[in-house]
């Protein structure tokens, strides 16, 4: 989901990285579900991106599993 939201704004994994301070592997370990963010990291992404993380929470928990 948060992969969807960084290519709807427009940015690569490296320019997301970058906003974040990041390597562009700490992208793509999460993007592909090698790692998973603790709250902090969502945040900081959320804010990146400019998205409401609680929008995106709700919508995770309205997704049929």
């Amino acid at each position: 989901m948060i992969a969807e939201r960084r290519l709807a704004a427009g940015l690569t994994q490296v320019e997301l990285a970058t906003r974040l301070g990041r390597p562009q592997s700490f992208v793509s370990k999460y993007e592909t579900g090698e790692r998973r963010l603790d709250v902090v990291e969502f945040l900081e992404i959320a804010e990146a991106l400019s998205f409401d993380p609680a929008e995106l929470l709700r919508s995770l928990m309205n997704t049929p599993a």
